[in-house]
């Protein structure tokens, strides 16, 4: 069984910063992409970052340049490095895992407001 353990979040100033971590444990699997999504509220959960396999990392545009999305395959793990954070990146962030089905955590908020 496939769990993804999340943490980090919480309530940030406008331009301030969040890591958020994600860790599948016993890393017995071997996923294709380790990434973030998000959802805030009222809207359609959404891609932010992942990386695969083979060490590509894409991101949303609208996060380029400020979120920086690291994977430990050793560990099974993932990091969403996250600067220069705006109100509009408010949501619900979840880790997400493939390997022939997606796998979820349980999801942290991160809220940025002043």
């Amino acid at each position: 069984q496939v769990q993804l353990v999340e943490s980090g979040g919480g309530l940030v100033q406008p331009g301030g910063s969040l890591t958020l971590s994600c860790v599948s444990p016993g890393g017995r699997f071997n996923f294709y992409s380790m990434g973030w999504y998000r959802q805030a509220p009222g809207k359609q959960r959404e891609f932010v970052a992942a990386v695969t396999f083979g060490g590509r990392t894409n991101y949303t545009d609208s996060v380029k340049g400020r979120f920086t999305c690291s994977r430990d395959f050793a560990k099974n793990a993932v990091t969403l490095q996250m600067n220069s954070l705006r109100p509009e990146d408010t949501a619900v962030y979840y880790c997400n895992a493939q390997i022939i089905n997606d796998y979820w955590g349980q999801g942290t908020q991160v809220t940025v407001s002043s």
